[in-house]
């Protein structure tokens, strides 16, 4: 699907805005009046969140990433929903879509056509999935800022490493990259098989590892606190809420119900 290639792009350029803020030492201080529009309205709001968290969690900034964590997944749920809603919905429609694609394979802009034709019939967005990475890619790219321009975070030490340096023992990119794995794995498992989808499922670890090797630990420690939250949160999506069913064929029996109780009236 055109989703699975658009999050793993999105994936890529993460990584490759990131990898141009290799670990440095600690840059200056932001001033808001002299800042550009990102740094004044995305940076510097972050740096003094994660100020405003530690004090409140005994100057812990490794506590004040959690607390940020938890906020941000909590503003972004009602599109996690709208995502968990979505991909039922498609699941639903997977012999549909799977006969167009039969119907129409030598011709793709038909195929296309025909597509979005019954997406647009079932009330379903493509795109949905990827509605919450965009929403996280500049908070990201803002916590990644903030951590080399706020002194206090950048030399802060939490467990065994450094926030403002790379885990020395690989020990948070491996937790990083398993809780990623895990948080994958346990999300395809509820979706119809796709190839795509599932090689994604081993390559996004991947990159986790790969980039928290070299980013300094708050990021990675940022992305184990968020697997962890999506972990739960798919857990009691799919999990529990998986069991009453959904998708596009409920809708569908609870729209002929209604039309059947009008019908008898």
């Amino acid at each position: 699907m055109q989703t699975g290639r658009l999050v793993f792009l999105l994936v890529i350029v993460v990584a490759v805005l990131l990898g141009g803020c290799a670990p440095t030492p600690a840059q200056q201080p932001i001033d808001p009046e002299t800042a550009g529009f990102f740094t004044k309205y995305f940076v510097y709001p972050m740096s003094e969140a994660l100020d405003f968290f530690a004090a409140l969690l005994w100057n812990e900034y490794g506590l004040a990433l959690l607390l940020l964590t938890i906020i941000v997944r909590l503003l972004i749920l009602p599109l996690s929903i709208k995502q968990y809603r979505s991909s039922k919905q498609m699941q639903a429609l997977q012999p549909e879509i799977q006969k167009l694609r039969d119907k129409y394979r030598d011709d793709p802009k038909k195929q296309q056509e025909e597509l979005m034709k019954l997406f647009q019939k079932h009330g379903v967005n493509p795109m949905a999935g990827c509605l919450p990475i965009l929403i996280q890619m500049p908070i990201l790219i803002a916590l990644y800022s903030a951590i080399l321009h706020n002194g206090n975070i950048y030399s802060h030490s939490f467990l065994w490493m450094q926030l403002g340096k790379p885990d020395p023992y690989y020990i948070l990119p491996l937790l990083a990259a398993l809780t990623t794995f895990l948080q994958q794995k346990i999300a395809s498992s509820q979706m119809s098989s796709n190839p795509q989808l599932q090689a994604l499922t081993y390559v996004f670890p991947f990159l986790v590892f790969a980039m928290s090797v070299s980013f300094a630990s708050a990021l990675p420690l940022y992305w184990f606190y968020g697997n962890l939250f999506t972990i739960v949160q798919t857990y009691f999506m799919y999990g529990r809420g998986g069991k009453k069913g959904g998708g596009a064929s409920s809708h569908d029996e609870k729209r002929k119900k209604r039309e059947k109780r009008s019908r008898n009236r």
